[in-house]
């Protein structure tokens, strides 16, 4: 297991989604926006997570990605899996053995073994859980719909001119 900015982004862009699914899909704009990460980064992101069946996407207005299982079933082992790519096994040096680099190898696997059973036993419920009880109630948005299709809050527009000519006509003999 790899722990990278890329894994630490993915995880932090999940509890973000995953703290607002109740709201219907997340754009990524909007992750982008509130976690200050570059759209086309959570956009490689969210790709290799869609892939491993971790979100499904909604295309058109009001589209975005949501969690495609329960968070209760995702770890934070399954996020890090799904952005980072396969480690390839290095390729030992002919002296490796002679410098001790073998029983050292032994130690990063032992630690790479306990780090993925830790990271395996978090689920992203825990997480958003968590984040929900430091910050309360994550404020929703006025409306389910947006892009262009989105409703914008209306006043109501009173006037007392008149609506035809003749309510003109009447409203002009009468002031006379």
């Amino acid at each position: 297991m790899r722990l990278s900015t890329k894994s630490r982004f993915a995880v932090t862009a999940m509890i973000d989604m995953g703290l607002r699914q109740h709201q219907g899909p997340v754009s990524l704009a909007a992750i982008s926006q509130r976690q200050h990460i570059s759209i086309s980064y959570l956009e490689q992101i969210f790709s290799k997570m869609r892939q491993h069946g971790l979100v499904e996407s909604t295309r058109g207005p009001g589209g975005g990605y949501s969690l495609n299982r329960d968070a209760n079933l995702i770890s934070v082992a399954d996020i890090i899996y799904a952005v980072n790519s396969p480690d390839e096994k290095e390729a030992l040096p002919a002296d490796a053995e002679q410098n001790g680099y073998v029983s050292a190898e032994e130690l990063w696997s032992s630690l790479n073994q306990k780090m993925d059973e830790h990271m395996q036993s978090i689920s992203l419920h825990s997480l958003i859980a968590a984040q929900l009880s430091r910050v309360g109630q994550v404020p929703a948005h006025g409306s389910t719909k947006r892009g262009v299709f989105a409703q914008k809050p209306q006043t109501a527009i009173t006037t007392k001119a008149p609506n035809s000519v003749f309510a003109l006509g009447h409203a002009l003999v009468n002031s006379h």
